[in-house]
């Protein structure tokens, strides 16, 4: 687990750290498993191509969401907590393919005793955004946890 990250050290304009992966066919088809999503193009090649007309197997948008917020919560540390988050799926993503999930803290306040930052998330592969969002997290006042 990371270190825990406290409010009284966070600035907007920072970043957060970046989670890269590659999502693989095994893992696509233990999520469409999982979750109990039927659609073919997410576990049969044959099928994404030759049906749909997708070069692979598409990355489900939930698993992107879940991988950028996981993201954010590694950074966050176990007194953190995700309050709200909001993400947009604007381009697919296939299996085999590099991901890279993070963001920048756009603003923090302090409310009622607990610190507040503010995100601008991003999925994206290479420099194009494939999922963008935002996000609020609440991380311990420094003396406080």
């Amino acid at each position: 687990m990371a270190d825990q990250v406290y409010f009284d050290d966070v600035t907007a304009g920072d970043d957060i750290p970046q989670l890269s992966l590659v999502v693989d066919e095994t893992q696509m088809f233990f999520f469409s498993a999982a979750t109990y999503n039927g659609h073919r193009i997410h576990y049969d090649k044959s099928w994404a191509r030759k049906v749909e007309g997708y070069p692979g197997v598409l990355v489900h948008g939930p698993l992107q969401a879940a991988l950028l917020i996981r993201a954010v919560t590694d950074w966050i540390g176990g007194d953190g907590r995700l309050i709200t988050y909001a993400v947009r799926n604007r381009a697919p993503a296939f299996a085999g393919q590099e991901l890279t999930f993070g963001g920048r803290v756009t603003a923090t306040r302090e409310v009622d005793g607990r610190g507040l930052v503010d995100l601008e998330i991003t999925g994206r592969r290479g420099d194009e955004v494939l999922m963008p969002g935002t996000a609020t997290v609440s991380l311990p006042l420094r003396g406080n946890s």
